[in-house]
């Protein structure tokens, strides 16, 4: 049975806070709480469960909130490889309004010592021994090794596993380094990492650089998804879609890792991801589709070849 190893560097306690209307310098009255665990690997894993890929999760865990997120993630169903740590985990907290309108703030994650990222990497080097892929997704807590991102993919690459990275800033190019199957940048994150250049250009650098794919997010204007040769790809996103777009971008990469994992042609990969992330965007919390609706979507989506 396929089993994917998804990894959160840094991980959160998700609260999503539901309003009428936002309004800077108000009190207001929550009609709703949500708390889930959070950080973008898990959300990564908690759609790979609804689709019926196991997942297993792996993230440094601390404190009161590191305990509770672990526990909330085994009763939803996934294997948990938590590694203790000293510093707490940390708390998100979205506010989304009656029109779908999406209020995040995030807080930093507490730095690591070194023999806590150690630990991290030998955890991950251990799950990923008869796993199918790995996925290493979001940011990186302050001080995190510049290297950490390219041991990963590296004991991936070791135990003949594909890696797929979705990060940003310098972990990006370090990444593509290290030679990871797929790349998951949004537009803005390739534009910060490869200044200057067009969208498919700066993919491109990636290419070069060492990954197999990258697939790049563009909001309103779909998905760009190039394949090593260099060929280019898009889909045009799914019209008509609003709501909250926070875990659009981990269900992108649920559909990514899973189309590398069966095979699927290249094409079907790409708007089986765009659909995806679209039945994402209609759910209050990140990590939760809209499997109906995906269901929609699918047959509207075709991929066509750029160059």
């Amino acid at each position: 049975m396929t089993r994917v190893v998804c990894v959160t560097p840094n991980p959160a306690v998700d609260v999503t806070y539901r309003v009428p209307v936002v309004e800077p310098g108000a009190s207001h009255r929550v009609a709703d709480v949500l708390e889930r665990p959070g950080g973008k690997g898990v959300n990564v894993a908690r759609v790979l469960q609804a689709l019926g890929v196991p997942a297993d999760v792996v993230a440094p865990l601390g404190g009161p909130g590191g305990h509770w997120l672990a526990g909330a993630l085994a009763e939803g169903g996934l294997a948990v490889r938590a590694v203790p740590v000293a510093a707490a985990t940390r708390r998100t907290v979205t506010v989304v309004d009656d029109s779908g309108a999406a209020t995040a703030f995030n807080e930093p994650g507490r730095p690591l010592s070194a023999a806590e990222w150690a630990s991290v990497v030998a955890a991950v080097t251990e799950e990923v021994r008869g796993a199918d892929a790995l996925v290493v997704s979001g940011s990186l807590p302050a001080g995190a090794p510049d290297d950490l991102l390219p041991r990963l993919i590296s004991a991936a690459r070791a135990a003949g596993v594909p890696a797929v990275a979705d990060t940003s800033g310098p972990a990006l190019l370090s990444a593509a380094g290290a030679g990871p199957a797929l790349l998951k940048p949004n537009a803005e994150e390739l534009a910060a990492a490869v200044p200057g250049l067009e969208p498919a250009d700066a993919a491109r650098r990636l290419l070069a650089l060492g990954a197999g794919h990258v697939v790049v997010s563009q909001g309103a204007d779909g998905l760009l998804g190039l394949t090593g040769d260099g060929a280019a790809w898009r889909v045009a996103a799914v019209p008509g879609v609003g709501g909250n777009p926070t875990g659009a971008g981990d269900a992108t990469v649920a559909a990514l890792v899973r189309g590398l994992v069966t095979g699927a042609p290249w094409p079907d990969v790409l708007a089986d991801a765009a659909a995806l992330g679209a039945a994402a965007v209609l759910e209050a919390a990140a990590g939760e589709v809209d499997l109906a609706a995906y269901a929609r979507f699918l047959p509207t989506l075709n991929t066509e070849r750029l160059a």
